[in-house]
């Protein structure tokens, strides 16, 4: 038996238990190199501080935005439930319009806010309206009432000019223009405010305050009405200057035609007016006013509403204002005609009145261009003197009326028929009125000598003729044509002062009458107006005159009038005549007297001048058969005249003014009376029969028992 463990190494312990050899230890490579990662810097205060100042500012922007946009709304919202339909828009006025028709209908004068009536946006004339965008606010159909770029080009012209944001330049939109129209929605009740300008002075306040309710109102109309209905709001209430408020009225005062058929150059003239329309008005200047217009044409141009062609054409031929806006006649005489209505429908109407008048605007270019003709070539330059003029028919129908040199104006003082003045010898006709009344014959005589009168209370009194000469024994006829002074007291005294007062103030001179003496040299004051109608009631046979300018008053769109005319021919003054031997009489002041500077074109004239002390006022008064015409000459502050009697510059004017009213005129005879004596000499002369005395009875009693002598046939003849 073998051994099965021969051969075989014997187990040792140490083998046994044999350590695992170690690992050979790898090759080391070398390490990488690791980024050091970097430091974080340590958190800045400041930076946290300004972050959570932001996180702040957002939370508390949208939380007032929020708030803010919810306030707006509410108010847009509230001013929204205050506006009206557009229909009562349309017509903003706290006063209505007078509109003056001359006698042949035509317009000439306007007073008051003028209102031509509603026009639409819609149906405007296209160059009016593109006009008013162009110029305006160009962006209208596309901003929702509030345009921020414009405010914010508007602000940045107005510092780059040097003036405050809100100064100068406010960005408007035509919509926000519309709302200060409104007045935000403030009616204007004369309670509550001062006056009228008041109220419209704080409707164009241009406080921060009122810009921000003006935005929100401009947004609420544009929520409530559609853009056409808001420039058309803009169209009828804007003012366009010369007293016309809206479109239409300012088409019709320039241009006489609706606004529906301006073209480009007019309508852009319009729309130049919104900016500053008194100082752009035409009526005040013209070139401006289309220099302006040009501008707005060049701007349609740039904005694609004209061709570069229509522009060029309608820059070359700009707008030119009608015959009535460029005639601007008679503004004395409207301002008198204003002034003889009833008050609440001329310069107090709340309504639209239609007054049809007396005027001739003939004659009215006429008086003014006589004025102007004789004060050019005759009276030295730099000259203060004043003049005046009035034409009028023997009925008292005012034809014209010149207030002053200055004839193109209005609301200024009238001479014609504002001047109390001293009428020197223009008032002796009515003295030799009363003389012939009582039966005296233009050829009785009287003696021109030294005459000295004691008066009571002031002692004695010596009249002097002009010339400071005398002419002795003269005929009635003789002493009013040389204007003879003591004659004329002379026949005074003799009639009585009394009568030659009544007699005066029946004809129409309604001014203190002189009581001593000198009543019959015209101490008294009267206007031209007065005396012109008093004079026109000598021409009409004797009958009283009252000037009138009014023939009746309607209102727009009535057919019948509301009143008629307020003056004409009234009662008898005195026989008829007595008035033509008077006509008799004062022609031969003008065919041989004082007044033949008036003389013109073979016409027979009757007429007086008058010269009062130190030539402080100057007259001529006369007519033809067919017109009655005073002119008056001096300085408002009672300077004296130096060279000017009645006879010469008044005279000169008188003339230049007839000349031109009897244009196509055919001459008539005066309506007088050639004394019987008269007749006889012109036949046959013969020696002057020596005078007839007689006193002329000095009271109404006799002048009574005259009349009733004549009528039973006992009058002297003539």
């Amino acid at each position: 038996m073998s051994d099965s463990r021969k051969g075989k190494r014997p187990l040792v312990a140490d083998r046994r238990y044999q350590k695992k050899p170690a690992k050979k230890p790898a090759r080391k490579t070398p390490a990488k190199r690791r980024r050091a990662a970097p430091k974080k810097p340590p958190r800045n205060i400041f930076v946290r501080l300004f972050r959570w100042v932001m996180r702040m500012i957002w939370w508390v922007t949208w939380r007032v935005g929020l708030t803010v946009t919810a306030a707006i709304a509410l108010a847009v919202g509230y001013f929204w439930t205050t506006l009206p339909d557009v229909d009562q828009l349309l017509d903003g006025r706290a006063r209505g319009s007078v509109t003056l028709l001359d006698r042949e209908g035509n317009r000439f004068a306007w007073r008051g806010d003028q209102f031509g009536g509603a026009v639409m946006a819609d149906t405007v004339a296209p160059g009016l309206k593109n006009a008013v965008i162009a110029t305006e606010d160009k962006r209208f159909y596309r901003h929702f009432g509030v345009s921020p770029r414009g405010v914010a080009s508007a602000v940045r012209i107005n510092l780059r000019e040097g003036r405050g944001p809100l100064q100068g330049h406010g960005g408007s939109t035509i919509t926000q223009q519309t709302a200060k129209l409104l007045c935000l929605g403030v009616e204007y009740d004369p309670a509550d405010w001062e006056s009228e300008a008041a109220y419209v002075s704080d409707c164009r306040r241009g406080s921060l305050q009122r810009k921000a309710k003006e935005a929100i109102y401009a947004m609420a109309m544009e929520v409530k009405y559609s853009k056409d209905e808001i420039l058309s709001i803009y169209l009828n209430r804007a003012y366009m200057g010369g007293g016309a408020y809206g479109a239409e009225a300012a088409a019709q005062r320039y241009f006489g035609k609706p606004a529906t058929e301006l073209n480009p150059s007019e309508g852009a003239m319009i729309a130049g007016l919104l900016t500053a329309p008194s100082r752009m008005a035409p009526t005040s200047n013209l070139q401006r006013s289309q220099e302006r217009a040009a501008t707005v044409l060049r701007l349609m141009g740039e904005q694609g509403y004209l061709s570069d062609a229509e522009v060029a054409k309608w820059q070359q031929n700009p707008a030119n204002l009608s015959p009535a806006a460029r005639r601007k006649a008679g503004g004395y005489f409207a301002d008198w005609v204003m002034s003889t209505g009833p008050e609440f429908f001329t310069r107090n109407t709340t309504e639209d009145v239609i007054i049809r008048t007396t005027l001739d605007q003939r004659l009215q270019t006429a008086a003014e261009d006589a004025l102007k003709e004789v004060f050019e070539t005759k009276v030295r330059e730099g000259s203060k003197a004043q003049a005046a003029i009035v034409v009028m028919s023997a009925d008292g129908a005012v034809r014209a009326m010149v207030g002053g040199r200055e004839t193109q104006v209005a609301g200024v003082f009238n001479r014609a028929i504002q001047a109390q003045r001293q009428t020197g010898s223009s008032f002796k006709p009515f003295v030799y009125a009363v003389a012939l009344e009582l039966g005296y014959s233009p050829l009785d005589f009287v003696d021109d000598e030294p005459l000295t009168l004691d008066i009571p209370g002031s002692g004695r009194w010596s009249p002097r003729n002009y010339t400071n000469t005398y002419s002795g024994r003269v005929t009635l006829t003789k002493a009013l044509a040389d204007s003879l002074n003591i004659p004329a007291v002379k026949v005074s005294e003799s009639v009585g002062r009394d009568l030659v007062r009544q007699v005066a103030r029946d004809f129409g001179i309604d001014g203190d009458m002189a009581d001593g003496p000198a009543l019959a040299l015209g101490a008294s004051e009267s206007t031209l107006l007065d005396m012109t109608g008093a004079y026109a009631g000598i021409l009409n046979g004797g009958s009283s005159v009252t000037p009138y300018g009014l023939v009746d008053l309607r209102l727009q769109g009535d057919d019948e009038p509301l009143m008629g005319t307020g003056g004409g021919i009234g009662e008898r003054v005195i026989r008829e005549q007595a008035a033509r031997e008077l006509i008799w009489m004062m022609e031969k002041v003008v065919s041989e007297g004082t007044g033949k500077r008036a003389q013109f074109g073979g016409y027979e004239i009757a007429g007086k001048s008058g010269t009062t002390q130190v030539a402080r006022d100057a007259w001529f008064i006369g007519f033809t058969a067919d017109y009655v015409a005073g002119v008056w000459m001096g300085y408002d502050d009672n300077t004296p005249l130096t060279g000017v009697t009645g006879g010469g510059l008044p005279a000169e004017i008188w003339r230049e003014t007839m000349v031109r009213v009897h244009e196509g005129v055919p001459a008539r005879p005066l309506p007088l009376q050639v004394p019987e004596r008269a007749k006889r000499q012109a036949q046959a002369p013969a020696p002057q029969p020596a005078p007839r005395q007689q006193e002329v009875p000095r009271t109404t009693e006799g002048l009574i028992e005259m009349l009733v002598r004549d009528i039973l046939g006992g009058g002297r003849s003539q």
